[in-house]
Formats: C-alpha cells, structure tokens, sequence
C-alpha cells in the first residue's frame, strides 16, 4: 500500500512536471492535517496532506476565496485534489506573529491585525458560512466538563453543580446571540497570523470559519492562550478596534464599556471552550504540549467571573476544583 508521503508526492510530480523539488515539514496541526514545504529552484510553496475521511478540504478552499476577496493576505490555492485531501497553496513563510511579538513590535502588529479582522468583518454576508448558533456553541463548552474536569482532573461534578455550570452556560449564549454576527475565522491569533512584508498579518487556519458573534476574534487575539499581556494595555488595543470599527460602520455597541462587556463575555465561553480542547488534545490525542498554556485560560477566565456578579457561580465552580488546578504563571 502507498503512504501518503509517497501519494502526495506523486500528486505534486503531475502538478509540478518537470520541475523538481524536495519537501521538509513546514508544520503539524491540532488535527489530522500536516504541512510541507515545497523547495523549487526559485520558491516554495506549501502543501496541505488533510486525510479524509478526518478532514475535509472544501472549506478551506471556499474560506480562502472569501478571505482573498476581502482582502485579506490569505494563502492562495494553487492546485487542489479535494477527494486524496491535497492542496497546494502560496506560502507566507514562517515568521508567526508569536515569534516576533514583544513590547516594542506589538503596537503595530495589533493594529495590522485589527485592520486586517475590520477589513473580514466589513465583507460579511449571513448564510455563507455556518452559524456560530446555540447548538455549536454549547457543544464546545461542553468540551470542559467532558474533558477538563472529568477526564483531566477526575473531577465529579453534584447536581447543584451541573446546574450552575449549564446556567453559566446560557447565559452566555444569551449574551453572545445577542451581539452583532460577522465572519469569524475563530482561531485569530498569534500563532497563525504571519510577519509578511506586504499587507500585513498573513492569515492561516481558517477552515472553521463561521458566521458568529462580532467580540470573538478580538478575543482570540487579545486574550491569546500563548502570550499575555497587562488589562490596561488589552483594554487599550480594544478600543483601538472598537472606534474604526464604528467609523467603518461595523454594528457595535456605541458605549465602549458595553462592547468590552460583550467582549469578556465571549471570551468566558472561548476560554471554557479551550480549556476542553487542550485537554482533549492531551488525553485523547496524546498532545501534551497545550497543558502548559492551562493556567493562563484559566486565569483569563477567573478574571471574568470575579468581576460579574452573573458568573460567581461559575466562579464558585472554579474554586471547588481546589487543589486540582495547577496556579496560573502572571507573565508579560
């Protein structure tokens, strides 16, 4: 039986013809996809191997069309073989917005990036992409208990306690339906925005696309699970997007402290979300790299819930996890 190196490769000799080439690992995702480097004499370029029946191709090319036609420095797709699972795609290089990010260069790169999500937000239609409905995002804080709680702290949760966790999360979803809904790329951060030269951020990772709450990319941003930054400077980058997103005709709140509400909000359903998949990705999947950037979700997310009333017991929760819980690391 041929392996899929083997196949891809054979795939790209009909693609390329003549030209030869060699292929090093460019990266590997949470998922089933992998990513080549392709070495020309001139270039490169970058292969996607995204084996079915796991994954599925066709959004990735449908969202980077709607992306590129935005505006956005997304890849562009070369070459496709959706049925084996093959793309061949531009490449933005290697340079993520992590690798660079620091005092000095953050100033600027946030206000590409925010440009560049004011520029996805603007070109919005409903029905194109999936809705970021009740359902979907139930199923994905549904991931805590199932994983984080149960499977990585073997923790039990009583009656009184499952109820609290399922009011925490409607009302959520009841504050999260209710803002404006927008094309969301819902993975808007350090890791797959990429230094580029020309229109800058490039974009990565957007196959999951939905059409969702206005707050959440700025939250997958700003919030990042891989970098932390002070309250003060988070809060001042938000109203950096908030007032051209106004002027762009954006629909969000006109008082700056009901968007930033709405934006905290989203973000306790993004960090109850992510703190599931990073379990999930260890106990399930044998990734265990995501369980050092535990403590920072969960400090984002006690912060919420300290500061609104709503979400004490939420808060209340979080403490009866008591020693299980590693403490969080405050760095800058």
């Amino acid at each position: 039986m041929v392996d899929r190196k083997q196949q891809l490769e054979a795939w790209l000799k009909q693609i390329l013809g003549e030209q030869t080439f060699n292929l090093t690992i460019a990266s590997a995702d949470a998922s089933f996809r992998r990513y080549f480097r392709v070495h020309l004499s001139n270039k490169t370029l970058i292969v996607m191997d995204a084996p079915p029946p796991q994954e599925d191709c066709t959004p990735f090319v449908k969202v980077a069309k709607l992306l590129l036609d935005a505006g956005l420095n997304v890849p562009v797709v070369l070459a496709q073989d959706l049925a084996n699972g093959f793309l061949l795609l531009s490449d933005l290089g290697d340079d993520t917005y992590l690798s660079v990010l620091n005092n000095d260069s953050a100033p600027s790169l946030y206000l590409n990036a925010t440009d560049a999500l004011i520029k996805m937000q603007l070109a919005s239609k409903p029905n194109v992409l999936p809705a970021y409905d009740e359902a979907l995002l139930t199923r994905e804080m549904q991931l805590f208990p199932d994983w984080y709680m149960a499977k990585h702290l073997k923790f039990e949760l009583s009656t009184e306690q499952q109820n609290a966790l399922k009011s925490t999360f409607d009302l959520l979803n009841k504050n999260i339906l209710s803002q404006s809904q927008v094309y969301v790329h819902r993975d808007y951060h350090s890791r797959n925005l990429m230094i580029t030269k020309e229109n800058n951020p490039g974009v990565l990772d957007f196959q999951d696309a939905v059409y969702g709450a206005i707050t959440y990319d700025l939250v997958s941003l700003l919030k990042d699970a891989y970098i932390q930054w002070d309250e003060e400077q988070i809060i001042d980058w938000a109203v950096r997007y908030w007032q051209p997103a106004k002027k762009a005709g954006l629909a969000v709140p006109e008082d700056f402290s009901e968007f930033y509400r709405d934006f905290e909000w989203m973000g306790a359903q993004r960090h109850i979300k992510v703190l599931g998949i990073f379990a999930r990705l260890s106990h399930r999947d044998g990734k265990d790299g995501y369980l050092k950037d535990m403590p920072l979700v969960l400090h984002y997310l006690r912060k919420v819930c300290e500061r609104y009333v709503e979400l004490r017991p939420m808060l209340r929760l979080l403490d009866a996890l008591g020693g299980r819980v590693p403490r969080p690391k405050y760095v800058v």
